[in-house]
């Protein structure tokens, strides 16, 4: 298995809370140093009724609740990845909360390649300028106390990072709960190869480390679960599991993604996210406008 960058710190146990959005199947995280108030928000959720155009906050309000009702101190806003599927509350949050906001340096790759889909102008930033903080492969940030550190993660897209901070793990898209598998990886940037490479990465963390997902789908009818362990993915990864080589998974991957339809809010999803969740500029009357590339996707 490919090396981690870092020693992960076991003994540590962040305190997680999980918030589930059940139209877009999406977890959201408040992560919580267990000595002190200091709180990270990881892959928010702002909803859209695609349909009617409308935006709303009732995921986010939620968070921002949890985090006023235990008074507690909102330090940083992950993006694990550019999400396809939903919209990032982020900024919102922010707004209301303060924090800074943080995603791989590898967001200006899929800005570069999304802002040619979507047909942006020049004044679409491409340098990633609409973050806080970019992250690097080893990169590290603090939460109160709590050390986070940062892998690069790619495959699903090119800015895919996990964030480990004591025991846990938030590895955005790059695996799923055991009966899940694993993500896509053939949107524009994504790899299969990559991706393998990068599974085989979070599997080299300690097999008792806490693997937070960003999306379970239910399979089979279960329940939605959104925690399991290094050692259960190993043992029981229905795409990686039990030694799978890059090879076979390659080939399963690329199979399997041919069949798939494109996410529902793919188009709105990576036009905001690009864009730190904050919408396109405003015209002349105060309105924002998405864009439908014709079979740019």
């Amino acid at each position: 298995m490919t090396s981690i960058p870092f020693t992960p710190e076991l003994d540590v146990h962040p305190e997680v809370v999980a918030f589930f959005d059940a139209p877009t199947n999406t977890i959201s995280y408040v992560v919580k140093d267990p000595d002190s108030n200091a709180c990270a928000v990881v892959d928010s959720v702002m909803d859209i009724d695609y349909a009617a155009g409308r935006i709303t906050y009732d995921g986010a309000d939620k968070i921002i609740a949890y985090i006023e009702d235990n008074k507690l101190d909102l330090q940083w806003l992950i993006e694990t990845h550019v999400h396809a599927d939903h919209l990032s509350a982020a900024p919102y949050i922010q707004g209301k909360l303060g924090g800074k906001l943080g995603i791989g340096e590898n967001i200006k790759i899929v800005q570069e390649t999304f802002g040619k889909v979507f047909n942006e102008g020049t004044e679409f930033q491409r340098d990633g300028s609409q973050f806080d903080r970019l992250f690097t492969d080893g990169d590290s940030y603090k939460i109160g106390g709590l050390t986070v550190r940062v892998m690069h993660t790619p495959g699903h897209t090119p800015a895919c990072m996990t964030h480990v901070v004591g025991d846990a793990a938030f590895v955005g898209d790059t695996l799923f709960m055991p009966d899940g598998g694993s993500a896509r990886a053939d949107f524009p940037g994504g790899d299969a190869r990559t991706l393998y490479q990068s599974i085989q990465r979070v599997l080299a963390l300690p097999g008792e480390t806490r693997l937070f997902m960003c999306h379970d789908y239910g399979p089979n009818g279960r329940d939605i679960q959104w925690e399991t362990t290094v050692a259960d993915e190993i043992e029981h990864n229905i795409h990686v599991g039990k030694g799978t080589d890059e090879d076979s998974f390659v080939a399963m991957r690329e199979a399997r993604d041919a069949t798939l339809a494109m996410p529902k809010l793919i188009i709105p999803s990576l036009q905001i996210n690009m864009r730190g969740g904050k919408l396109p500029p405003k015209d002349e009357d105060g309105k924002s406008y998405l864009k439908v590339p014709v079979n740019g996707l």
